[in-house]
Formats: structure tokens, C-alpha cells, sequence
């Protein structure tokens, strides 16, 4: 009798490893289709509930005379041409009409601005003796209005 010979090597049958030969590889990147879903799905919802939350409680509140709604900031415009010549809201003023007028609006409002523009060749001085006239006329805020340099052209 003639005895078969048998390999020993690696069967189909399974066996010594633990992935098989038609076994896949783990993933190694996460998928982020359902991720992106469930955003998309909060996204909408804050979109259609975000108008509802500003005006959610309705109430009918009392009117009074005291509860004035804010008004925009008033300010008086006070220019110096390269003359020396004083505009107020663009016309053209005296000091004398330029102190009666901040005075005036000094008693309507106290938290009037004066926007104060000068040209760049009027004397310093003149400049400070409009601030001190609307200073004594009992406007405090003076803002100083200038422009903007134009933006510098590369390699120049």
C-alpha cells in the first residue's frame, strides 16, 4: 500500500491566521456622509427658528411721553476753508452768528457733536479759537474729520 504524501503548508480551510484570504482590510479614514447630514439637518433648523425667537412673546406695553425711542445723534458741521472763511452746515458764518447758532444748539442738545473740518493750510490757531467758541457756547464733543490716504501702490 502506498501511502499519499499531504502538504502541510497553508490550507483554504482556515487555519493559523485570523483574516482569511477573502477578508477585507479595516478602513482607515472615517466617513463623514452621516456627520455632514445631521448638520445640514440643524442648519435648516436654526434658519426657520432663529426669526421665531426674536418676537416669541407678544405683549402690549404702556405708552408714555418718557420712553422716547433713541434718536440718531445729532451733530452740527463746522468747516474752515484754506481762507479762513467759517461754514456752519455749509453756509457761510461770522464768529459772532457762528457763537450765537452752537448756542442754540447747545440749549436744544447738549450731546451735540461738532464735526470740525479744517484745511490743512489753516493755522493751527485758528482751528483751537473754533473749538474754544464751541466750547463756551456749551458743545463739548468735537470730533475732527479727515480722509483716508489712498492706498499705496506695491513696489512704490
Amino acid at each position: 500500500m502506498a501511502f499519499g504524501r499531504t502538504s502541510l503548508g497553508s490550507s483554504a480551510g482556515g487555519g493559523g491566521r485570523a483574516m482569511g484570504a477573502g477578508a477585507q482590510r479595516p478602513l482607515s479614514d472615517i466617513n463623514v456622509t452621516p456627520l455632514v447630514d445631521v448638520m445640514l439637518v440643524l442648519l435648516v433648523i436654526f434658519i426657520i427658528t432663529a426669526p421665531l425667537m426674536a418676537s416669541s412673546i407678544k405683549l402690549d406695553l404702556p405708552q408714555t411721553d418718557a420712553g422716547q425711542p433713541n434718536d440718531a445723534p445729532k451733530f452740527v458741521s463746522l468747516s474752515v476753508d484754506a481762507s479762513g472763511k467759517v461754514f456752519l452746515n455749509d453756509q457761510a458764518v461770522t464768529d459772532e452768528e457762528l457763537a450765537t447758532r452752537l448756542e442754540k444748539a447747545a440749549a436744544d442738545n447738549k450731546d451735540t457733536e461738532v464735526q470740525l473740518r479744517a484745511d490743512q493750510t489753516v493755522p493751527y490757531g485758528k482751528v483751537v479759537a473754533l473749538m474754544g467758541i464751541a466750547n463756551k457756547a456749551g458743545l463739548s464733543r468735537i470730533g475732527f474729520v479727515t480722509e483716508a490716504e489712498p492706498p499705496k501702490k506695491p513696489g512704490s
